[in-house]
């Protein structure tokens, strides 16, 4: 049980949330990591369809793009309300629009890109599996960006810890925490990215339909897991049966479909 912060930690640097006002127009940098993760994806794919996947056109990518959007907002946004604080919305159901305030589940963004990708290729003939493969390899850097845009907010902090790198939150109490947004920004953006870009342009494995999917899904699973050993649950759920939290439950499905995408991507059946 930690009592006191020790005598000296890392001090957090106060970066406004709101990069740009605008008389009642807020640019937040959460806003801007949204963007910066989205764009530089889709030019990615780009890359990655012309030089690797030859899966599609460019316009047919840039549609994508919109639709990827639309499913990140929508989806997230519904995950944060059905997973993480179902009872406060049901009351308030109009707070649910509100998503400038705050609250959004990358579960639930997953989803709404699952079904955004499903919707997409039926209607413009592509491979389902070889589409997510292509989009697979470009979401490590919308997640590195928005972690980053988590630790600049402050929120999503990690549990209190005596540990030279811990930081005092500005919302986290006076105890020094874990910079667990930094943990996943490393571990979900960067390291799976170079995974990925390594199994794409290495390994040919975007001739493997589903095993950059599969890839991803697995090690997202496992590096949120990990992380939330030391992420501070949130408040209104606390921690679950047997020290687990909801992060850890979310990610169990993706996990056991990474090991079967992993699989089936191997037989010589879907090669």
């Amino acid at each position: 049980m930690f009592t006191a912060a020790p005598l000296a930690v890392l001090t957090f640097p106060q970066i406004d949330p709101v990069l740009l006002q605008l008389g009642p127009i807020a640019i937040r940098w959460y806003a801007l990591a949204y963007i910066a993760g989205l764009l530089l994806g889709w030019r990615y794919m780009l890359v990655l369809n012309s030089r690797r996947a030859e899966l599609t056109t460019t316009e047919v990518i840039d549609d994508l793009l919109v639709w990827a959007i639309i499913g990140v907002i929508l989806g997230g946004r519904i995950g944060y309300v059905l997973f993480y604080n179902l009872p406060y919305y049901a009351a308030n159901p109009l707070s649910a629009l509100a998503v400038w305030q705050g609250g959004m589940s990358f579960h639930g963004g997953l989803l709404g890109v699952m079904v955004a990708m499903i919707w997409f290729a039926r209607r413009r003939g592509l491979a389902l599996l070889r589409l997510s493969d292509l989009v697979s390899c470009a979401v490590p850097l919308g997640l590195f960006f928005g972690r980053i845009a988590n630790f600049i907010n402050g929120e999503l902090y990690g549990r209190a810890t005596d540990l030279p790198w811990a930081f005092v939150f500005p919302h986290g109490g006076p105890l020094p925490r874990h910079p667990s947004q930094l943990y996943e920004a490393a571990l979900e953006g960067l390291v799976l990215f170079a995974l990925l870009a390594w199994l794409a342009w290495r390994e040919q494995a975007l001739a493997k339909p589903g095993l950059l999917t599969g890839t991803y899904l697995l090690g997202y699973a496992l590096a949120r897991a990990l992380v939330e050993l030391v992420r501070q649950p949130d408040a209104q759920i606390g921690l679950l049966p047997l020290g687990t939290t909801m992060g850890q439950w979310l990610s169990l499905p993706m996990l056991l479909g990474g090991l079967y995408l992993i699989w089936r991507s191997r037989q010589p059946s879907v090669q």
